[in-house]
């Protein structure tokens, strides 16, 4: 396969933004094809002309089109309905002639109908040897030859080998320069059940059309995989398994997730797999998919699919990290595998840049890293994971307070019910397999309660002793806003099964961490963020009046608190603990800023907002009970921690040397 794909996408009348965009948008993803559908019931209902005379000349004008012609004008149907047989067949024809003398000069082919074996797109009980099909469509494809145009015929769904070796005894093959076949392995048809694989089904085909017409290509014009689960890093394999199939071309389903007002078909409702087929999701959030074709095309797409490193050995007992190709789980992970330990990396990959980390780890460590893109969600895969684990440090998170305030359920989901099917996988194990969590200092809300005051501009506690030892872990739990309740529940899910069911486990609730590979955003990893921004050139928001304090860590120094938790998890199960940087660590986000500024060598372009639900005025953590029970402290000052970053970002990301303008300056 050379590589090249398309995308199949359904626009419904009036959306003109979303198509601009759309169609912007697949382009940059590297789509060379597209295949949308042509309602002939649409076209004839009121501004349905004026919205296709729109649609075709645009997209045509930017992509290789092929519209899927299908759907009768309920006035001309046989039932009343868009499935059925048109009274007078030879109408699609003349509709089609219509669009052809309209808009032919945008497309090459046509293709006729869509899923024709398929009842909620043409009513074969009126029509059960598919006569009536054969003549309408024959004669459409026949006048499509005549014109100088090529017929695809609409891919039968499910596949049906019977039904197509009919079409080509009534002469419909003879007529078409492509067959169009649908297939959604992993979706709907089960490996377990009905699919065979792609060889079988092409090989099949192939054999009819060498019968009947062995000039004409294949086509899969739909076919797709839906993350429902938030499998994404499942529906980049089985994308890459499309590109191999050996088709002429291919068409995937869809750009976009259905927004779930949307009935799917004739006013039904069905499952969520429906709406979860696309590359981004219904808010154009781009899924892994659409995020690795828009920034390296299918090669990077194969890459990162084939990262995966060999099967462990049988006496294996490697540390399971959710999350492991994060910026934390991958500073871990590198951590332990330098050692010699194996790990699983158990990632969806879902956040931006991760990918990254991963294929980092799988050139340091080679056949002992494990990875698995898989979601917290997926049950089957977690079982799998934690079967043989050592131990487990769960980071895998959605860890943005704004997400979560959008999308409460998701992040519910991700993040509570994410952690309990973990538990359970590993309760699963019948061995005591210990679970060290990565919680937040989100748990202890607001601090609202605490009078504060302001000096030397940052925001004080007034309690000279919280403001010189922090918060402890006897401090009450408050969880704020429902990124706070979602780790909230984790957390205090964690701690119960060491009670309830003796698992070996302990809770991290974490401050602020940054540090070397690190892919900060406005909305988490803020240290990171600022760096990039700053080193950029670009503006840095801020929210609130910056005077906010934060006790920053250094990933190295968490890295230490994990493994050190870890390697006494006996001794400190049902426990959790406060990391972060503590009082000598302890700064205010206007001080971080010239700190930037200072390594940069110029001003960092700020921009003040309000401030955001749920923010701290201050949190320093309280860390003596972790040292007294474990011996870890932090060691990295943040100046020296931010310089760290800072040059690891310039290195990475082939930035500006750092203090580079300030030189400049100088010299000019």
């Amino acid at each position: 396969m050379t590589g090249r794909f398309g995308f199949a996408e359904w626009f419904r009348p009036g959306e003109h933004a979303r198509v601009e965009h759309a169609l912007a948008d697949m382009r940059a993803a590297g789509a060379t094809y597209l295949r949308t559908h042509l309602s002939w019931a649409e076209y004839h209902a009121p501004g349905g002309e004026e919205w296709y005379d729109w649609l075709l000349p645009y997209l045509g004008g930017g992509i290789d089109l092929l519209p899927c012609v299908h759907y009768t004008p309920p006035s001309l149907s046989r039932t009343g309905r868009a499935s059925g047989p048109p009274q007078d067949l030879k109408s699609y024809a003349d509709f089609i002639d219509h669009v052809l003398t309209r808009h032919g000069r945008h497309f090459t082919h046509v293709e006729l109908w869509n899923e024709p074996n398929n009842l909620l797109d043409w009513d074969w009980r009126l029509d059960t040897d598919h006569r009536m099909f054969c003549e309408m469509v024959g004669g459409a494809a026949h006048w499509i030859n005549e014109r100088g145009w090529k017929a695809v015929l609409g891919g039968p769904c499910p596949f049906d080998p019977l039904w197509l070796d009919l079409m080509g005894q009534r002469g419909l093959l003879a007529e078409m320069a492509a067959v169009g076949l649908h297939g959604f392995p992993g979706t709907w048809d089960s490996e377990e059940g009905s699919w065979c694989g792609w060889g079988a089904l092409l090989d099949e085909t192939r054999a009819i059309l060498d019968h009947y017409n062995p000039k004409a290509e294949i086509w899969l014009t739909e076919t797709g995989y839906s993350t429902w689960r938030g499998d994404e890093a499942e529906q980049l394999r089985r994308f890459v398994d499309v590109l191999d199939a050996g088709a002429d071309r291919v068409y995937w389903y869809g750009w976009r997730d259905l927004p779930e007002d949307i009935a799917v078909q004739e006013g039904l409702w069905f499952d969520p797999r429906h709406y979860h087929m696309g590359a981004v999701d219904g808010r154009n959030r781009p899924k892994l998919l659409a995020r690795l074709l828009t920034s390296g095309g299918v090669a990077r797409v194969r890459e990162v699919t084939h990262l995966a490193a060999p099967a462990l050995a049988g006496a294996a007992r490697p540390v399971v990290i959710t999350g492991g190709s994060g910026f934390i789980g991958s500073n871990l992970a590198d951590s332990l595998l330098e050692e010699g330990r194996e790990v699983i990396v158990y990632d969806n990959l879902s956040r931006p840049g991760v990918e990254q980390n991963l294929h980092w780890l799988a050139e340091r460590h080679g056949a002992r890293l494990h990875p698995l893109p898989a979601d917290l969600r997926d049950t089957t895969a977690l079982r799998a994971a934690m079967r043989d684990a050592h131990s487990v440090v769960h980071l895998a998170a959605q860890t943005a307070v704004t997400t979560s305030l959008s999308d409460p359920v998701e992040d519910f989901e991700i993040n509570a019910r994410g952690t309990l099917n973990l538990l359970e996988a590993v309760r699963a194990t019948g061995r005591r397999v210990p679970v060290i969590f990565a919680s937040t200092n989100k748990v202890y809300g607001a601090l609202e309660d605490l009078g504060m005051t302001e000096h030397e501009g940052r925001h004080l506690p007034a309690d000279a002793a919280i403001r010189e030892s922090g918060i402890g872990e006897d401090r009450k739990l408050e969880f704020c806003t429902p990124y706070g309740c979602s780790k909230g529940v984790a957390d205090q899910y964690v701690l119960d099964y060491a009670k309830s069911y003796g698992v070996p486990a302990a809770v991290l609730r974490m401050s602020c961490i940054y540090g070397p590979r690190q892919f900060g955003t406005e909305d988490q990893g803020w240290v990171a963020h600022f760096l990039i921004r700053a080193l950029e050139g670009r503006e840095i928001s801020i929210y609130g009046d910056g005077k906010q304090v934060r006790d920053v860590l250094h990933v190295g120094d968490a890295v230490a608190a994990y493994r050190s938790v870890l390697d006494n998890v006996d001794a400190v199960s049902g426990m959790a603990f406060n990391l972060g940087g503590g009082p000598r660590n302890a700064v205010s986000l206007n001080a971080v800023l010239d700190e930037i500024a200072r390594l940069t060598g110029r001003p960092c372009d700020v921009t003040r907002h309000d401030w955001r639900q749920g923010d701290q005025l201050w949190f320093v953590a309280d860390t003596n009970l972790l040292n007294a029970r474990t011996g870890w402290r932090a060691r990295t000052g943040w100046r020296d921690g931010l310089a760290q970053l800072a040059e690891w970002l310039r290195q990475d990301r082939r930035l500006a040397p750092v203090g580079a303008a300030k030189q400049r300056a100088i010299a000019s």
